[in-house]
Formats: structure tokens, sequence, C-alpha cells
């Protein structure tokens, strides 16, 4: 997806360490699965956001559902790189939509767990970007990095974009940024970053050259695509962000999510609040120590954007999570503290959490849903 590290065998142990992770992940829901008697292989294709995206890969943009409220949903409200990849990959094998989803989302995961080495070891060293990986790979939803979901192709397309502005190669930034725009609308947090770069290094430079300007201007045109996509096949230009409210997705600045928390303070289950709050508070912390760590500006400006973009919408508070999941930069403290230990201390400390999030994803995908 872009040109890789300058020693691509260094990426080996990363993408061994975190192929491991998901392993161990898809490993507790088999087991979990057989236990409880349900379909594990059926929630990671079959269920939620992947039957959206494998109607589309098979039928094109032609789906509504109506609500008994009324409300309307719509196809459109998905972004199109990823199904047309299940179309394009079902064409030329003998796989339907759902399964070649789950090949282009495992696939796209090895390229964004080497991209997100890829920029840990420019930002923190070697060791740092191996670990920075394997935590991508346990982070709490990392079982959706194992499902027919968009996340993992984004992230792919967002580390090799940040790691091309890293090295000074904007046509590519802009161009990965292309890609990351077409498949989910979280990508104007990278826009943003090579905004913010390039603004940076035109202040400290006094200029700018054509190869910056090229890549700024190409990055947002993926996202643009679609938008002006939606907007004409509606016939209006404020069609697409009427789709997403329709959803429950509108932007509201927080005040949903505020409304959310508060909401349980003050309810029967008070404790549940304070454990929003906590979590929370752990977000903005996290946040706090990538300042303090003086994160590369386009690293960090896409690691806050990607975690404001997911708060200050009114979309349904259980996915916010796996939104922030792509903000992979909030690791790198953790990561470089990590990569500080004893191989063995490492090693127990990495399979400790890939157990721990092996469990909560069973949990979550056997359970009601969704993610």
């Amino acid at each position: 997806m872009s040109p890789p590290p300058d020693r691509p065998s260094s990426a080996a142990p990363a993408l061994w360490g975190y192929a491991a992770t998901r392993a161990v992940g898809l490993a507790v829901l088999a087991v979990a699965a057989a236990v409880t008697g349900k379909d594990g292989w059926h929630r990671l294709t079959g269920r939620w956001d992947s039957v959206w995206y494998a109607r589309i890969a098979e039928h094109g943009y032609s789906h509504e559902v109506t609500l008994p409220d009324g409300a309307v949903h719509s196809d459109l409200a998905f972004f199109p790189l990823f199904p047309a990849l299940e179309r394009g990959l079902s064409a030329v094998l003998p796989v339907g939509a759902a399964t070649a989803g789950l090949i282009v989302a495992w696939a796209a995961s090895l390229a964004a767990a080497w991209g997100i080495y890829a920029v840990g070891e420019r930002v923190a060293g070697r060791r740092a970007g191996i670990v920075l990986a394997v935590l991508w790979g346990v982070y709490p939803t990392a079982f959706v990095q194992s499902m027919a979901y968009t996340e993992t192709l984004f992230t792919a397309f967002a580390a090799w974009s940040l790691y091309a502005v890293l090295r000074d190669r904007w046509l590519w930034a802009g161009a990965l940024c292309v890609g990351a725009g077409l498949t989910r609308p979280s990508a104007v947090a990278l826009v943003a970053a090579l905004g913010v770069a390039a603004l940076a290094a035109a202040v400290r430079d006094r200029r700018l050259t054509a190869r910056t300007v090229a890549g700024v201007l190409l990055a947002p045109l993926g996202w643009l695509a679609y938008v002006v996509f939606v907007a004409v096949r509606e016939g209006g230009w404020t069609a697409y962000f009427e789709v997403q409210a329709a959803w429950g997705n509108s932007i509201d600045g927080g005040v949903a999510l505020a409304r959310f928390v508060w909401g349980h303070l003050t309810g029967p289950a008070p404790l549940a609040g304070v454990g929003l709050c906590a979590a929370l508070a752990l977000v903005g912390w996290l946040v706090w120590l990538c300042v303090r760590q003086r994160q590369p500006l386009p690293v960090l400006v896409y690691g806050i954007a990607v975690v404001v973009v997911s708060l200050v919408g009114a979309a349904y508070f259980g996915s916010r999570p796996r939104l922030m999941m792509p903000a992979f930069p909030l690791l790198l403290p953790a990561a470089v503290a990590l990569a500080r230990l004893r191989d063995r201390a490492l090693v127990a400390a990495l399979a400790g959490l890939a157990l721990a999030s092996g469990a909560y994803g069973a949990f979550t995908l056997l359970g009601p849903g969704p993610p």
C-alpha cells in the first residue's frame, strides 16, 4: 500500500506478534462458541455492518430499512471501497461476498500492523514499533479486526499515509489518504493531520514544495468524491449528512455522549456512569501522554482528531471504542514503556493482554451486540 520501510525484514517480529494476538482472539472465540453452542464464524461475517457491506458488494447501493419509529437506514451511509474489494475478490475466487470481506479485512490487518510498526519504529525505535503493532492487536475491541469490517483497511491506509509524511513523501501520503477517504468518514482526521503538518512545514521552512501542495490537495478527494456521489444520487448537496443523521450519526459536539453518561450517573446503575467517566478520563490521559511524548505533529494530530471525531457524534455509545481503534498513536506511550521490559516479562504481559482481549471479544460477539 506504500513503499515499505527501509528494512522490510525488520517488520517480521511485529507481524508475527500481531498475528499471534489475533490467533489467540480467534481461538478464544472458537472455544467460547463451542461451549455456548453458538456460531462464532457467523458473528465474524454475517451480522451487523458486515451484512450491509456484503449486500452492497452483491447488489450495489439500493437498500433501505424503515424502522418502527419511521427512521430510514440507507446503505448510502457506508463508504464504497470495502464492498468494492469484496465484489472484486468474490469475482475471482470461489467465495461469496461475506467471506471475501473477511479475507480483505484480515489482509488489511497485516498491512495495518506493518504500517503501525513502521510509524512506531521511526518515532521511537524498532522495539517500540514492534510492541506498538502487537498492542494494537490486543486493543479491547480488537476482535473487530477479525471481522468483515472496515477498521483494518482504514487503519492500513492511515498508518502508511502518516509514514509517508514522516518520510516527506507527500504524494504517497495524499494518495493513501484518498483510499482512507473512500473507506471511512473518519478520514477527515487524516486529512486534518496532513493539512496541519503541511502548514507547520511551511511556517518552519517558509516555503511549500509542489509535492507537498499536491499531496495536501489530493488528500480529501476520496472523502469528497463519495459525498458528491451521494449528493448527485439523492439530488441534494447535504444528502450524505442527512443519510448519516437518519442513522443517528449527526455531529452534536458531544451532547449525546454527555447525556448518555449523565443518564447512567443519575440512573439506577450509577457505577456504570462512574465507569464511563473513568474510561473517558483514561482516553484524556492517553492524549496527554502523547502530547508529553512530543510525537511528530502529523501523528499527534491524527490520533487526537480520531478521538474527537469518535466522541462528537450522536452515534450509539457502544460503537465509540471501535471508532477510536484506528487512533493507534494513543498506544505509543505504553509501547515505549513496555519496550523497556525484558523479553520474558514483555511476552508475558502481551500474552495476558491478548487473552483478556480475546475473552472480551468472545463475550461481545456471542452476546446481543452490536460491536
